[in-house]
C-alpha cells in the first residue's frame, strides 16, 4: 500500500499491525498450517491491540475503526498468515453484527468478551443443501412459549468448536429471505455439537466444522434483531466480510510478491540475476499493478460502506470478486517465479496459494458476486 495516501493514524495502525504480523504470525505460520493448530493464544494477543473488535463502537468495548481502516488491518495481518487474518475478519464481522443489530443487553453480555477474544465467534449461514442459495436454508426455529427451539446443520463454519458464540440464521416463517431470523447460540447450549474438523486444501490454521443444532432451546433474548430480519442482518454482515476477505487476499499476494523479488534477486541463471531478466521484470510489474488496482477498488468499497452509500453492496461484491481473483492469480504466478522452490513447503509460497484459493469461494462465491454486480448494473432496465 502507498503510505502517502494514508492518514497519520492509518500509517500508525498499519505499522503496529505489521509488527504484530511479523513478530507473532509469520514465524510460525508454516508450523500451524502443517500441524492444523489454531493459535487462540496469539489471537488474544491481537485483541490486546484492539483487533478483536475493529468495527465495534468504543462505548461497546471496541476500537471504533472505519471500514477503510479495517481493510488496512486485514491486508497487513494476512501478510503474516492469510488463514488467521481470515478468521479474524469473520470474528469481527460477527462482533459488528451484534453491535449494530443487538439490543443493549446483548451488547453488554457478549461484546466485552468478544472484543477481548476471551470468547471467539462464528457466522452460521451456509448449510449442506443451501450454499450459494442461502435464502433456501432449512434450519428451523420453532416457537416454544416465549423462546425458540433450533434444529438444523450448518456447514463450512470457520472456528466451529473453538468459538463460544455462533450467530445462526434459521427459518422462523415461510419460504425465502423474509422467513429467516438470526439467533445467538452459545457453544454450551444443550443440543449444540460439532462435526469433525474438515480436511482442507488450505486455511489449516483454523478449524472448519459442521455446527449441529439438535433441538436447542433458546430464550427470547437470543433473537438478534426482529423476527424475519435474519437474512437482511446476514447480508449486512457479509458486505463488510467480503471486503475483509478481499483485503486478506491482497495481503497474502503482497507477501508472495515480496518473496518473489527477494528470490529473483538472489538467484542467477545464464550469467545474470533472474531479477535483471526483462521478461521476469515485466511479470513483476503486472503483478504489482494488478494488486494496486485491486487495493483501490477495495478501498472504494470500504469508503462507500462507511458513508452508507446505497451502492455499497454492489461495490463490495465487485471488490471481493476482483481482489480475490487477483490475489490468487498473483500468488500463483509468484509460485511459478520460484520454480521448483515454490512447490516446497519451506518457502511458504505454496501455503499462500492454498490459503488464497478459498477466498474465491467463501463470503459468497465469485460467481454470486457477478450476479450481485450484474443486478446492480442492470437495475435501471428492469
Amino acid at each position: 500500500m502507498t503510505s502517502t495516501l494514508l492518514t497519520e493514524d492509518q500509517q500508525a495502525l498499519v505499522e503496529t499491525t505489521l509488527n504484530f504480523a511479523q513478530d507473532h504470525l509469520a514465524p510460525r505460520a508454516l508450523d500451524w498450517d502443517r500441524d492444523k493448530h489454531f493459535p487462540v493464544d496469539v489471537l488474544r494477543k491481537a485483541a490486546g491491540l484492539g483487533l478483536g473488535g475493529v468495527y465495534v463502537r468504543e462505548e461497546s468495548g471496541g476500537s471504533g475503526l472505519t471500514r477503510a481502516d479495517g481493510v488496512l488491518v486485514f491486508e497487513t495481518l494476512a501478510s503474516g498468515c492469510p488463514s488467521l487474518a481470515g478468521y479474524l475478519s469473520i470474528h469481527n464481522m460477527v462482533a459488528w453484527m451484534i453491535d449494530r443489530h443487538g439490543d443493549d443487553a446483548q451488547r453488554e453480555r457478549w461484546l466485552p468478551r468478544l472484543c477481548a477474544m476471551d470468547d471467539l465467534a462464528s457466522y452460521c449461514l451456509t448449510e449442506p443443501g443451501a450454499g450459494s442459495d442461502a435464502a433456501a436454508l432449512t434450519s428451523s426455529a420453532v416457537r416454544d412459549g416465549d423462546g425458540w427451539v433450533l434444529t438444523g446443520v450448518k456447514q463450512f463454519i470457520s472456528g466451529a468448536g473453538a468459538s463460544q458464540l455462533y450467530v445462526v440464521m434459521a427459518r422462523t416463517g415461510g419460504e425465502g429471505a423474509g422467513g429467516v431470523s438470526a439467533f445467538l447460540v452459545d457453544k454450551d447450549d444443550a443440543g449444540v455439537s460439532f462435526g469433525p474438523n474438515e480436511r482442507k486444501m488450505g486455511w489449516n490454521a483454523q478449524p472448519t466444522r459442521q455446527v449441529v443444532l439438535d433441538g436447542v432451546h433458546l430464550s427470547a433474548d437470543r433473537l438478534l434483531g426482529r423476527e424475519g430480519e435474519g437474512f437482511r442482518i446476514a447480508m449486512s454482515g457479509l458486505n463488510g466480510g467480503r471486503i475483509g476477505i478481499a483485503a486478506c487476499s491482497l495481503g497474502g499476494a503482497r507477501s508472495a510478491l515480496d518473496r518473489s523479488l527477494t528470490h529473483l534477486a538472489d538467484r542467477e541463471a545464464f550469467g545474470q540475476r533472474l531479477l535483471d531478466a526483462q521478461a521476469l521484470r515485466f511479470r513483476l510489474a503486472d503483478m504489482a499493478t494488478e494488486l494496486t488496482a485491486a487495493r483501490a477498488l477495495v478501498q472504494q468499497a470500504a469508503q462507500a460502506l462507511d458513508r452508507g452509500d446505497p451502492k455499497a453492496p454492489y461495490l463490495c461484491a465487485m471488490a471481493k470478486r476482483f481482489a480475490t481473483d487477483t490475489g490468487y492469480s498473483v500468488a500463483d504466478r509468484a509460485l511459478q517465479l520460484h520454480g521448483g522452490y515454490g512447490y516446497l513447503s519451506e518457502y511458504g509460497i505454496e501455503k499462500i496459494v492454498r490459503d488464497l484459493r478459498v477466498h474465491q469461494i467463501l463470503e459468497g462465491t465469485n460467481e454470486i458476486m457477478r450476479v450481485i454486480v450484474a443486478r446492480g448494473l442492470t437495475e435501471a432496465f428492469r
